[in-house]
């Protein structure tokens, strides 16, 4: 089928009968045989010199006129298509939940600026990058609570991080119940599947739900696990607070409970990863979106319209316009 811009035609061949327009602009315009009825002046007496009149110069759209019918007739017969493509689009979107750790050690400098906004800054690009999925936030210290529940509308999400801060809770890592709440958000999800990131840089020191207990609801649910342990190896800055009120940085060694967030990740099917910096940070978070990918099917539609009575009207009209001319205006020079 070829296409020739804005249409397709499903009988192309009928084109080759255009060759035959450079023969009848020949045989109308040059022999004029039927145009031009020819007569004698013995003594021109300056009639050579005139003008010519509008009937004169319309004479010759007459031929012009059958000319352009007979080429809109073969396009017509070449049946113009206009194809109208659709798209239809249906995803299988994920059911996840972000459960973060907001804890005073989670200020710590081994990070830039420091543990938690970097967290925060590269959990609301992988939010940014999931256009498909429901996504919900979980913030954790001694306790936890729901910041935002799982929503497609993003905006509201991003929002609700930028507002995260150190101390919005009783001071404390309660792992067991940042993973409790997380699943609470998403026990009652339809979706296929269901994904908990949960980020920490501390060990379970708090808190009235056992981790072990909180993977077992997990399990029960059918949501799966990833990990993620913050904080580089050996020794960090951490902030202290002295007796005046004031806030330094002192070191400390960096102590993360990675047999739990292992025992965590294994036992839900997930996997647990270990951030030593931002680099790796991020790294994660693309490890674990090429991971969990959204399903998208794409059905694709074709539809044709026919416009080959657009160009047989305009033969039509061409030719009603040569023939009303040629009996009615231009009667009296071509008789």
């Amino acid at each position: 089928m070829a296409k020739f811009l804005p249409y397709t035609f499903a009988h192309p061949p009928y084109f080759w009968l255009l060759l035959a327009v450079p023969l009848l602009v020949y045989w109308f315009y040059y022999k004029r045989t039927s145009y031009y009825p020819t007569f004698n002046i013995p003594q021109h007496g300056g009639v050579l010199t005139q003008q010519a009149g509008l009937k004169v110069k319309l004479l010759a759209l007459l031929p012009l006129l059958k000319i352009l019918a007979f080429v809109f007739i073969v396009i017509a017969l070449a049946r113009p298509q206009s194809a109208l493509s659709e798209k239809e689009i249906s995803t299988q979107g994920i059911d996840i939940v972000l459960s973060l750790d907001i804890s005073g050690s989670m200020l710590a400098k081994d990070f830039e600026p420091d543990r938690l906004e970097a967290a925060k800054k590269v959990a609301m690009n992988f939010i940014k990058e999931r256009p498909n999925d429901r996504i919900g936030l979980v913030i954790f210290s001694g306790e936890s609570f729901t910041q935002c529940p799982i929503t497609i509308d993003h905006q509201v999400l991003l929002n609700l991080f930028k507002d995260i801060h150190s101390g919005m809770v009783e001071d404390g890592t309660a792992i067991g119940m940042g993973l409790a709440t997380a699943v609470a958000r998403l026990k009652e999800s339809k979706s296929k599947t269901k994904v908990i990131i949960l980020m920490t840089d501390g060990v379970n020191n708090t808190g009235y739900i056992d981790p072990h207990t909180a993977i077992q609801i997990a399990k029960s649910y059918g949501i799966r696990v990833y990990t993620i342990g913050i904080g580089k190896n050996g020794m960090a800055p951490y902030p202290v607070t002295d007796q005046n009120g004031k806030t330094f940085y002192q070191n400390f060694p960096v102590q993360i409970d990675e047999a739990l967030l292992k025992t965590i990740a294994k036992e839900t099917g997930g996997s647990y990863y270990r951030a030593t910096g931002n680099s790796s940070l991020k790294s994660i978070y693309n490890t674990i979106d090429k991971l969990e990918k959204t399903k998208i099917k794409i059905n694709n539609y074709h539809r044709k319209s026919e416009h080959f009575h657009v160009f047989a009207f305009l033969a039509m009209l061409c030719l009603l316009t040569e023939f009303i001319l040629s009996k009615t205006y231009l009667k009296t020079i071509l008789n």
